[in-house]
């Protein structure tokens, strides 16, 4: 059950996100326009979680993303939707001010 929780919040293998993000990876950052107008990530693009589904055609997915948003719970629901959709290397960065700090 743990093994099962820590995947779905992307807790698993540490992933090296300033690689990711220096190879080009995508930042989608899931929070509502208003939040995401508040501070976000710089590159980052704002894609609220309740029409992901239908922004899809909008990315790349032989690319890789990087999910975020204020705490990681979105974002973890983010990276499912993707990955259910054919999306291949998704991660999930959690909380949009933590993942800042793993990318500088």
């Amino acid at each position: 059950m743990i093994t099962f929780i820590k995947k779905l919040f992307g807790m698993g293998t540490p992933v090296d996100f300033a690689t990711l993000v220096k190879n080009g990876a995508t930042i989608i950052d899931v929070r509502s326009k208003g939040e995401y107008q508040g501070g976000h990530i710089k590159g980052a693009v704002n894609i609220p979680l309740d029409v992901l589904n239908s922004n899809l055609s909008k990315l790349k997915k032989e690319k890789p993303i990087i999910t975020c948003c204020a705490s990681g719970m979105r974002s973890a629901s983010a990276k499912s939707i993707l990955k259910s959709n054919g999306f291949v290397e998704v991660h999930n960065g959690g909380g949009w001010t933590r993942l800042q700090s793993k990318i500088k």
